[in-house]
C-alpha cells in the first residue's frame, strides 16, 4: 500500500474593496469588488520542493483554484495553519463560485487548533511559532503595499509575494513536525497503509513502553523511534 498523501497548503488573498462613510469601526456599504485567491502555495509530505501558484498574468483566479481544487482531491490529508477556519473554507469558496466540482474526502490536521488544544503559547500565530521553536519565521515585506502592488501586476510585489508564500509552507512543515508527537488524535497514517504501525506518522519502528490502564480495560503503550510519540492499543490477552 502506497504511503497516504499529505498536502502542506497555504494561501493569500486579494483584499475585498468596498464604500464606507468612515475609518474606524466602519460598516460596509457596498462592496466594489470582493476578494480572490492571489496565490497559494503548497508541498507534499516527503518531497523537498515547494510549489507556488499565483494568478499573474491572469484575468480572474480560475485556473488556480481549479489546480488547488484537483490538489484537495488527490490529498489524504491536508495541513494548514488555521486551515479549517480560513484557507479551506476560502479555498472550497472559490471552488464553488467557479462551479468546480468537490473533491474527494479528506482529513485535516490545523496546526493552529493544535497549538490551543495541547499547549499554552504567548502566541499561537505560525510566524512567533516558528520562532518559538528555532525552526524559522516568516519571510519580511512591505505590508499591505505589497497585495496593492501585487493588485497592480508589479513584477517586484509578485516575486516577493511568491517568496512570502512558499516560505510559510516550509515554517508549517517545521512547526507540524515540532506539534506531531504531542497529537493524539492525528489522522490514523498507519491505518491508511493498512498496516501495524505509528499512528501519527506511520512508521513501523515502535517498541512496548509499559501498560496504562483506564476505566474499562487495560491498554499496551507505545513509542515511536521516528517521531518519538506514544500511542495506546488495547491489549491482547
Amino acid at each position: 500500500m502506497s504511503k497516504p498523501k499529505v498536502l502542506f497548503f497555504d494561501i493569500e488573498t486579494a483584499p475585498n474593496l468596498a464604500y464606507v462613510w468612515g475609518k474606524y469601526e466602519q460598516d460596509v456599504i457596498a462592496f466594489k469588488s470582493e476578494w480572490h485567491l492571489l496565490s497559494f502555495a503548497y508541498k507534499w509530505l516527503g518531497e523537498n520542493k515547494v510549489h507556488c501558484v499565483t494568478m499573474r498574468n491572469q484575468k480572474d483566479d480560475k485556473k488556480i483554484a481549479k489546480k488547488l481544487r484537483d490538489l484537495f482531491d488527490e490529498a489524504d490529508i491536508i495541513i494548514a495553519h488555521n486551515g479549517d477556519a480560513f484557507d479551506i473554507k476560502k479555498a472550497r469558496a472559490r471552488f464553488a463560485f467557479w462551479g468546480l466540482k468537490p473533491p474527494s474526502q479528506f482529513a485535516t490536521v490545523d496546526t493552529c487548533k493544535i497549538a490551543k488544544r495541547y499547549f499554552n503559547f504567548n502566541s499561537n500565530r505560525l510566524n512567533d511559532l516558528g520562532i518559538y521553536f528555532k525552526v524559522g519565521q516568516k519571510v519580511k515585506h512591505t505590508g499591505f503595499d505589497l497585495w496593492l502592488g501585487c493588485l497592480k501586476n508589479n513584477r517586484a510585489s509578485w516575486a516577493l509575494l511568491e517568496e512570502y508564500n512558499k516560505q510559510d509552507v516550509i515554517l508549517l512543515e517545521d512547526v507540524y513536525n515540532k506539534l506531531l508527537p504531542w497529537m493524539d488524535r492525528h489522522p490514523n497514517m498507519a491505518l491508511l497503509q493498512h498496516k501495524d504501525g505509528c499512528p501519527k506518522c506511520g512508521s513501523d519502528k515502535i517498541v512496548k513502553d509499559g501498560i496504562r490502564a483506564n476505566s474499562m480495560s487495560l491498554q499496551q503503550q507505545w513509542k515511536c523511534k521516528s517521531c518519538h510519540g506514544y500511542f495506546l492499543t488495547r491489549l491482547k490477552k
